[in-house]
């Protein structure tokens, strides 16, 4: 057995097809066959289940693929270290991130990252359930994480970055807007809302907000993407609330500030003895604008 054999068996357990893990991984189905064939031989285990539409891992496998994705993540932690003492940043750096947090600045500073760190692979986890974070730190696969709450379980070395603020989105036009003032929930309680996918994170907040102000207005539809939801009211259908820093540049004007301020902290947490991609990730994060007010925030200069 090798680590290449585990890469291959991890590429077809996300695939769900050896004909797409083999493209992704850029060999030929008869070879990528074979390892896994070879590698099912010396664990003595099936790991997958072949069907005429592509694989399912088997009860053996999901055991295996777990304890394979720590050992690859331990290879590629040992790789990124030898040549970070060489100077040279390499390897990948796996961030996780709920929909909509620092929506603005996260690409800012992955492309600070980039520019300065050319080698360095980002791999982004976008809207982890909290059972899928735990099971990534307690895994080890995970090196940051841009949360709003600590995570249950979380043993990670949590660094304040600031502020972001929730806002509302009006249709253009709508009254509301028309004088620029701040507006509260029950201003909004006779309006179709915009909601989110359930049991997503935002979805879960802004129940909480709606309950917490005594609300329960008509939903209207839900998206997965606020950037949808956002789109979904430019065009008429409803209202919503989301991060100010995540509303789709040129749809600005269609937010509006909430009364009482609704802000959440902007936290980072980052594994117990980071790396130097790490560092310089956290680095850049730091020198964004964290203001709370994202909309009437101008980009942190560097």
């Amino acid at each position: 057995m090798n680590l290449r054999q585990y890469e291959y068996a991890l590429a077809v357990a996300d695939e769900g097809s050896m004909t797409a893990a083999a493209e992704r991984l850029r060999v030929t189905q008869p070879s990528l066959s074979q390892q896994i064939g070879a590698l099912e031989k010396c664990l003595g285990a099936q790991l997958f289940t072949r069907t005429p539409s592509g694989v399912t891992v088997t009860v053996a496998g999901r055991a295996f693929l777990a304890e394979a994705k720590i050992a690859t993540t331990a290879s590629r932690r040992a790789i990124t270290a030898a040549r970070a003492a060489n100077g040279e940043l390499a390897g990948e750096l796996i961030i996780a991130v709920p929909m909509g947090l620092g929506a603005r600045q996260l690409p800012q500073a992955l492309g600070q990252l980039r520019n300065r760190h050319p080698k360095l692979q980002v791999t982004l986890h976008e809207e982890p359930d909290p059972a899928d974070m735990e099971r990534l730190v307690r895994q080890g696969t995970l090196d940051m994480a841009l949360v709003h709450r600590i995570p249950a379980g979380c043993t990670f070395d949590i660094h304040p970055l600031g502020e972001e603020a929730c806002v509302a989105v009006l249709p253009k036009g709508h009254p509301l807007l028309s004088d620029g003032a701040a507006l509260r929930l029950e201003d909004l309680a006779s309006e179709g809302w915009i909601r989110f996918r359930r049991a997503s994170l935002l979805d879960d907040y802004l129940a909480r907000l709606l309950a917490d102000a005594g609300l329960s207005p008509h939903t209207v539809a839900r998206a997965s993407q606020i950037s949808t939801a956002v789109r979904l009211v430019a065009q008429g259908l409803g209202v919503t609330v989301v991060p100010a820093s995540a509303i789709p540049e040129g749809l600005e004007e269609l937010a509006c500030p909430l009364l009482p301020s609704l802000t959440e902290p902007v936290l980072v947490g980052v594994r117990r003895n980071p790396g130097s991609a790490e560092t310089a990730m956290l680095d850049h994060l730091n020198q964004q604008n964290w203001c709370g007010t994202g909309l009437l925030c101008q980009p942190a200069t560097v």
